[in-house]
């Protein structure tokens, strides 16, 4: 895979689980199960609330997937439409219109994400404003492994790794191999006081002061990952590359700032809401992701219709391919 020695990223969130909190469950790879299930919730919530003026998530197909060597998975196809939200200085090199198709093979808890971008042909399509900060915040708040096809941006792929472990983020060399002989910068992301974009701040997911009714978790005090018992860590190495002249440093480092507001977002949100997800089983919650894609299929799709009569254009199409790996 393609690295970028200056750009490569650590973020390491933290996630506690209290005693209290998985209640019957008494097992490491228990609280590993509720922090999967909250995850898929918080995607499928938040995929619906932000689908909206025809931007959002379509889903395609959802259906379980089976790999020789990573085992039992979830195979999704998807198609993201966006309305543009791009800083000035990225307006001169991205198309007016374009459309992204997500394909993601989910082994929880182990997943590879790679997004690799090259210019290929022109076709003709109806398709609403892109945005590269919206574009990479609905695509990575998925994380797992994915291949994509989208449309515009050159030489342009982001890999993102992912492991757990049961620590506090201590483990400096857990990707040791991959960064062997290269720079890196960690960054530790804590849910409860990293500061997050002002549009998507909303006091009910405010982590100093909110409590779960149902688990009593929370409110998280300063200092909270020091004297939560037990903890999990979310492990992501990001490696952005951007090879185009004059805009390389500037657009890899904007992506990593998107990247780490995705992650403190998502990780914020399943934390929020746990009251919502708490009860369910993987089975419930798979259900549940069903019927919330089924309502912003029918979201995005009528507005996307409504849009496409009125604003016809064209597009550069462009192949990201992704796979998972061991």
């Amino acid at each position: 895979m393609p690295q970028s020695a200056d750009l490569n990223h650590i973020e390491k969130l933290w996630d506690v689980l209290e005693k209290n909190f998985f209640q019957q469950c008494g097992s490491q790879n228990a609280y590993k199960i509720l922090y999967q299930i909250g995850q898929l919730y918080m995607i499928s919530k938040h995929s619906h609330e932000q689908s909206d003026r025809g931007e959002g998530v379509e889903v395609v197909q959802n259906e379980p997937f089976e790999d020789p060597v990573h085992g039992q998975g979830q195979f999704t196809e998807k198609r993201v439409y966006l309305n543009s939200k791009l800083p000035s200085w990225a307006r001169a090199v991205v198309p007016k219109i374009f459309y992204v198709t997500e394909k993601a093979w989910n082994y929880y808890p182990y997943t590879i994400t790679v997004f690799i971008c090259s210019l290929n042909r022109f076709r003709a399509v109806n398709r609403l404003c892109p945005s590269l900060s919206d574009l990479i915040y609905v695509c990575l708040i998925v994380l797992w492994s994915e291949e994509y096809t989208c449309s515009f941006l050159p030489k342009f792929s982001i890999h993102i790794e992912t492991k757990y472990e049961d620590n506090k983020g201590s483990n400096d060399n857990i990707f040791e191999t991959e960064l062997k002989d290269q720079e890196r910068e960690v960054c530790f992301i804590d849910i409860a006081y990293d500061e997050i974009p002002e549009r998507y701040y909303k006091e009910s997911e405010d982590l100093r002061y909110f409590q779960s009714e149902k688990t009593k978790r929370g409110i998280l005090q300063e200092g909270w990952k020091d004297t939560q018992d037990p903890i999990m860590c979310s492990y992501k190495l990001v490696t952005v590359k951007f090879e185009v002249w004059g805009l390389q440093t500037r657009v890899e480092q904007f992506v990593h700032k998107v990247v780490r507001d995705v992650l403190l977002l998502g990780h914020r949100q399943a934390f929020a809401w746990v009251d919502e997800w708490i009860d369910m089983t993987l089975d419930d919650v798979r259900d549940y992701e069903r019927k919330m894609h089924e309502k912003t299929n029918i979201k995005v799709c009528n507005e996307q219709q409504e849009h496409s009569t009125t604003n016809p254009s064209t597009l550069d199409d462009i192949e990201i391919h992704d796979k998972a790996s061991t």
